[in-house]
Formats: C-alpha cells, structure tokens, sequence
C-alpha cells in the first residue's frame, strides 16, 4: 500500500520539484495550494513529467476548516509542510504578514493533523534561523538567532515544533534548514517563477540574462568575504527535493526525528553566480554595486555532514548545473508564453 503524503505550497517551486520526486519514489502525493506563488498550469506539467494526474486540493493553511476537511475526506499518513512566504526583504516590509502566514499556517496544520492522529511531518525551514553566522560551514549546532522577519518566522516554527514533539513522543518531525535552492527540473517544465520582481538573486540574474529586465544591482561589496560580495550555498532544487524524499523515508525508518542542514557546503559569492551564469547562458549579465539590503549576512554556507549521516543525503549538483538549468526552464517558459 502506498503511503499518501500531503504536500502543502506543493505548487510552488521547490514542492513542486519535490512531488516529482515523491511520485518517482513511488509515494502517493495529494497536493494542497492556493496558488498565492504558483503559477495555475503547473499541475498540467507534473503529470507531464511523472505520467500521473497530479492531484490538487485548492485551500489556505490559515483556512483551519479546510485543512481539517482534508484530513477527514483523506487518507493521509505524513504531511511535508512547504506553504509559507519566503522573501527576506518581503518581510523586512510585511512583518505581521509573515508572522501570520508562516506562524499560524503552521499551528493550524499541526493542530489539524493532531486531530486526525497524523503526527509525522517534514518542514521546510531555512538557515535564517542562524542569523549571522558565527561559524563557516555552519553545523546544526551553531547558535540560532535571526536577521530579518522572515528568519525570526522559521526560528519560531521549529520551536513551536520542538516544543510539541517534547509534549508528545508521538510526532516524528523532520526540519530540514535549507540553504539556497537554485536552478531547475531538467525537463524545462518547471522552475521557479516569482510574480513580479523577484527577491532572490538567481531568478533575477535569469530575467537580466533573458532581457527581462536592464540590469541587476549588487547589494553590497564591502562584506569581509574574498570578493566583498555576499558568500552564499547554492543547492540545486532537484537535490533539495530529493532531500525532503530521503527526510520522510528516516522518518519511517527509525521513528525518530531530526533537524539537519541541506546545503552542498560550499560557499559561492554572487559575482561567482554571476559569471557562471553568464557562461551557462552565453549572454551578457550586466550589473551594478549597491548599497546594502537590510537582513542580508555577509556569508552563509552549511556543514552538511549530518545529513549525509542521517539521510544517506549528498547533493550532486554544481552550480553550473544550477544556472544551465535554470537557463533552459526560463528559455521554455518564454516559448510558452509566446
């Protein structure tokens, strides 16, 4: 009998790339979307890429009846939980936006699932929760703080986690603090796709590329790191995703949970991202120095043996993969706009 995984913000970019690697697993994937941040074509293209009907439930997770109506109308055994804002500088200018979304959309669903005695759960957290880094590559271990909004909102989820885990030995929780997740699935049929101008620096380097939009600014070169630009570990989305697979199966294998980094542990400045992104696309990527943003930390990157150890997880990607294919889907997104 398959397992049936409840996917949430499913549509979006990194849940969507993770439902191709639910299904190729050979798990059951019900998706659960508002489709805020996703684009309302993007289930017609997973069933292009896994052969199956993608099967979506339209609902918010601040909408607490819907997600019990899920629930009772489901049969569900494990939730990976991805529906949140994720923007820095969003939520440097909408805290309480965030706070609501992510921090309520979480204890709605856990409350959800509590009453529908489905206690195992992937989230999706961030290495925000590390603030400025004091130690490069960053252990699980290293002290939590936070920079921005957006950060203080996954810090608080993940102690609203530990908090219930501890009051109930009947969750199984796996937290899964991501780096940077970059790049596209290789098909070209699903990528990220931000609407309006986009706040994370691949898909604006993609638009500048495409001659979506003029130039791209450069927050900052002034940071201690070997260029003066901002160091930051770039995962590709496809080992993310396949990251969230192997969370889920140690989840069910030992019945325990975890709380580990997803990164390459490897450290690429954005005038690095720049020039391979150039080099991936064969365009030029014209940009210019600005001032620092709000929130940004001059180098983050993860030590991510611990998730080798407890997942079997190692990412395989480089960055060259990360901008080719991120290349390829915003060439196939601009053929199907045509």
């Amino acid at each position: 009998m398959k397992q049936r995984v409840l996917l949430t913000g499913g549509a979006g970019y990194i849940g969507s790339h993770t439902y191709v690697a639910l299904v190729e697993a050979g798990y059951d994937v019900l998706i659960l979307d508002n489709f805020s941040n996703a684009a309302r074509d993007v289930p017609k293209r997973l069933a292009k890429i896994t052969g199956h009907e993608a099967v979506v439930v339209e609902a918010n997770v601040l909408d607490r009846a819907s997600l019990d109506r899920v629930f009772a109308e489901q049969k569900i055994d494990a939730v990976i939980h991805f529906a949140a804002f994720k923007s820095v500088g969003e939520s440097v200018r909408k805290p309480l936006a965030y706070m609501q979304n992510n921090v309520v959309g979480l204890v709605n669903l856990m409350q959800a699932m509590d009453n529908a005695g489905v206690r195992r759960l992937v989230f999706s957290s961030s290495a925000t929760v590390y603030g400025e880094a004091v130690e490069l590559p960053t252990p699980e271990t290293a002290p939590l703080s936070y920079g921005n909004p957006y950060g203080y909102s996954k810090l608080v989820c993940e102690q609203i986690i530990e908090q219930t885990v501890a009051s109930d030995r009947g969750w199984t929780v796996g937290v899964l603090r991501y780096f940077n997740p970059v790049g596209a699935h290789p098909s070209g049929l699903i990528g990220e796709d931000p609407s309006g101008i986009p706040d994370n620096l691949m898909p604006y380097v993609a638009k500048v590329a495409a001659g979506e939009l003029p130039i791209l600014s450069v927050f900052g070169n002034d940071y201690p790191t070997p260029d003066g630009t901002g160091v930051r570990d770039y995962i590709h989305v496809v080992d993310l995703a396949r990251g969230h697979v192997q969370s889920l199966a140690a989840l069910e294998r030992d019945g325990q949970g975890h709380v580990v980094n997803l990164g390459t542990g490897r450290g690429y400045s954005v005038l690095e991202l720049i020039a391979t992104y150039a080099r991936a696309s064969n365009r030029d990527i014209p940009y210019k120095i600005a001032p620092r943003r709000d929130g940004d930390a001059a180098a983050s990157y993860a030590d991510p043996s611990l998730a080798k150890k407890v997942l079997g997880f190692e990412a395989q990607y480089d960055l060259f993969d990360m901008c080719r294919t991120s290349w390829v889907w915003m060439q196939n997104s601009a053929e199907t706009a045509e």
